[in-house]
């Protein structure tokens, strides 16, 4: 019996060699939840009552139940994750900018645009860069983010 090697892993990512710049695409959607929430506070001791407190809402300056960008970063990079899926090799760089709140109930999808893409100096892996901007379910842009990824070239290790 075979150990597996020789039968086409399903699910694997982008090699260097299969990107571009200028090429888009999108992933899928993600409808974020009050679980979620509650979840990524506790996780990570964010529990400022911005995220935490309904019972003074109406005191507060957004009045509805906001999450953390954070949180919706995490959430894209998982939604992102079949473009490296045994293909990345290091996450390098990246700016963030959050450009409006985003609300348990809504749903998350990341449009991907490769805008850097080279080789190391080394020559066996690639450098790609993105721009990814996350929109609402309206089409809202409410985070934008320009991850610097290490990718496998085809036929490397």
């Amino acid at each position: 019996m075979s150990d597996g090697n020789d039968i086409p892993k399903i699910g694997v990512g982008f090699h260097f060699e299969e990107l571009h710049q200028g090429m888009r695409f999108r992933t899928a959607s993600r409808t974020l939840t009050e679980a979620d929430l509650v979840n990524f506070c506790n996780m990570t001791w964010l529990t400022e009552e911005l995220f935490t407190n309904t019972a003074h809402r109406s005191e507060m300056a957004l009045t509805e139940r906001v999450v953390p960008a954070a949180l919706v970063y995490s959430f894209c990079e998982g939604l992102m994750l079949p473009m490296m899926q045994d293909t990345g090799l290091a996450f390098l760089h990246m700016e963030l900018d959050v450009k409006a709140p985003t609300r348990v109930g809504d749903t998350i999808t990341v449009f991907c645009e490769v805008i850097e893409h080279r080789l190391t100096s080394r020559g066996d892996r690639g450098l790609v860069r993105t721009r990814n901007s996350v929109r609402d379910q309206d089409g809202r842009e409410v985070l934008v983010y320009t991850p610097l990824r290490l990718l496998k070239r085809r036929g490397t290790a």
